[in-house]
């Protein structure tokens, strides 16, 4: 950790120049004059956020040595930081940045003295996808909090409001400062593969409130809060990862669904606004009424679409913070373009932070190009580094770059903040069947307990698997638990092994997963064994439409610890069930017919 003399000694120049008195960020003024004595080049790094492989910024294992050379054609963070000047560095759990609090400290600072060192060196904004639920990048001890659709189901500003308060300080103690996070998509899809439950759900007015709560929270604990995906990915079928989703919303159907959360984290004053690699023709004026000849619209992707990043998003919407691109490295992005040309058609729509493109070398070398052929003008630049270097000021980045290890312990993963979790995820657990009151379970009638069903990879560096988190929170609320994984795919063999062993249960909980038909062969067979079955759906909630016949049945919307333990309580009835639905869940046999509404949701009874 550098001494606070070589922290002052780092940072004398630029704090010399953007000193303000009393002030946390410096005036636009100053900004400009920093911005005037920087080359063309670190112009062009400035707007770029890059991943790099490694837990160190000077000596990262020899793998990932051999990734970064492969990929980005350096060996360390720090060499990239000096050949592309790089305004931003975003972690990944599989880049092997986040492997505990306290080296996930070293490495931001590592990343801050190597930026510093550089001539005219500027802090760097180090983001992550924090979102909580099913997508993290900073795992246990960390505090892990309920996921959006949990969040929706609590229905609480104040818990979203704790919640990025919260995250907020312990992201900021690793470094961490700009989060892309809260997911402000409105989940109108059941089908959705790649929102769902990470949207706060189906209400646009529900999600405005709790995406600007969270905001708040985050940007009081002064981490950067990140509305996405702009214009709307709520209602799509195809995962932009791997496809080139389409939303065929009219402009009138935008406004009263999609735009209200991004309008309600503008007024909240979010820091930025992330992009997302979507064709959107009632908005993307100039294709809105060009068709191919399948039929199929042939506007760009949102991402790179001038009418709606500066015509709307800028102009209409008045927003001047900064826009960072969902990861260029997505396919939704590289369908129409070439990687060369998508970072200069993004930062021509309205862009300024490029984030994680395939070859950051190509991407890099493109934009400078575009200046040098005047394609893009070096002004151009000049407006999306000034709305970088006010995020920085604001984050107090001159003036603060470095963390501290007796931060990370004073913030990260305190009792206070898993107790806080904990309430927050006890308030959000959906219960949706009940059949002659059988929960909660008595442990006079039902104290022995198989704990059976879907074991995905557990997210966000939570402890899992489902079967054993629930089964070991049962057996410490007094019940003898035993789990058995029978995956999201179980087989016949595994099927017959879960019916035998609930012969020997008092009753059988059992979890599913995006139900799929051989899941519900399984909790048919169980529940054909006369044993009272309780099913927990541990992502999507509509999952209960597919299972008529168990006795009980609830959603946690996410299949993290905090959210397992807090199923568990409400099993146990050591806890209500307080949660409601915040998506509509549709009936299996008839998908126009609504089985259970936005709101549904059981209590127990006296």
């Amino acid at each position: 950790m550098p001494s606070r003399r070589t922290v002052l000694a780092a940072t004398a120049g630029v704090a010399a120049t953007l000193a303000v008195s009393g002030t946390a960020y410096a005036d636009d003024n100053k900004l400009r004059s920093l911005i005037s004595r920087m080359t063309l080049e670190e112009k062009v790094g400035q707007l770029f956020v890059m991943r790099v492989y490694g837990h160190s910024a000077t000596a990262p294992d020899p793998a990932d040595i051999d990734a970064n050379l492969k990929e980005i054609g350096v060996r360390t963070a720090a060499e990239m930081i000096a050949r592309y000047r790089v305004g931003g560095i975003i972690y990944f759990t599989w880049a092997h940045n986040t492997r505990d609090p306290h080296q996930i400290a070293d490495l931001s600072n590592g990343i801050q003295k190597a930026s510093l060192d550089q001539p005219r060196g500027l802090p760097v904004v180090i983001s992550t996808d924090q979102e909580h639920g099913i997508v993290c990048r900073v795992g246990a001890p960390a505090t892990l909090f309920p996921g959006a659709m949990a969040v929706g189901a609590g229905g609480s500003r104040g818990d979203a409001r704790t919640l990025g308060r919260i995250a907020g300080q312990e992201l900021g103690a690793l470094g961490i400062r700009q989060n892309y996070s809260p997911v402000a998509d409105v989940n109108v899809n059941p089908a959705n593969p790649v929102i769902g439950v990470r949207s706060f759900g189906a209400d646009p007015q529900a999600v405005a409130g709790l995406v600007a709560a969270e905001v708040t929270g985050y940007q009081s604990a002064r981490v950067a809060a990140t509305a996405k995906h702009f214009p709307g990915h709520g209602d799509t079928a195809v995962d932009s990862h791997y496809g080139f989703p389409v939303i065929t919303h009219s402009r009138a159907l935008w406004e009263k669904l999609d735009a209200v959360p991004f309008r309600a984290a503008i007024r909240a004053g979010i820091d930025s606004i992330m992009t997302a690699h979507i064709q959107f023709p009632a908005l993307d004026v100039p294709h809105s009424r060009l068709r191919s000849s399948g039929g199929t619209p042939i506007g760009d992707p949102a991402t790179l679409s001038h009418p709606i990043l500066t015509g709307i998003l800028r102009g209409e919407l008045g927003y001047d913070g900064v826009v960072v691109t969902d990861s260029l490295g997505m396919e939704g992005v590289r369908t129409k373009y070439g990687d060369d040309r998508v970072p200069v058609l993004a930062l021509k729509a309205g862009v300024d932070q490029l984030l994680n493109p395939p070859s950051l070398d190509v991407a890099w070398n493109a934009v400078l190009k575009a200046v040098q052929d005047g394609e893009l003008t070096e002004a151009r630049l000049d407006e999306s580094v000034l709305r970088i270097l006010r995020l920085k000021a604001r984050l107090r980045l001159f003036e603060q770059p470095y963390v501290s290890q007796g931060g990370v312990t004073r913030a990260v993963g305190t009792p206070a903040h898993l107790a806080a979790a904990d309430r927050i995820a006890q308030r959000t657990t959906t219960l949706l069947v009940n059949e002659k009151r059988l929960l909660p379970l008595s442990r006079r009638t039902h104290r022995k307990l198989l704990v059976v069903g879907a074991d995905p990879a557990s997210p966000s560096g939570t402890t899992g698997p489902p079967t054993g988190v629930l089964a070991a929170a049962l057996t410490g609320l007094g019940f003898t638990a035993t789990a058995l994984s029978t995956g999201t795919a179980p087989s016949t063999t595994t099927i017959e092994q879960a019916v035998t062993a609930a012969q020997q249960a008092d009753a059988v909980i059992v979890g599913t997963y995006n139900i799929t038909t051989t899941q519900k062969t399984l909790v048919e067979q169980l529940v054909a064994t006369g044993k009272p079955v309780v099913a927990v759906a541990i992502r999507n909630p509509y999952d209960v439409a597919q299972l008529p016949t168990v006795a009980a049945c609830l959603a946690t919307y996410s299949w993290t610890d905090v959210e397992l333990r807090a199923a568990a309580r409400v099993i146990a009835g050591k806890a209500a069930p307080r949660g409601r639905l915040p998506v509509p869940v549709q009936r299996a046999d008839d998908p126009a017919k609504v089985l259970y509404p936005v709101g549904y949701g059981l209590s127990y009874g006296r």
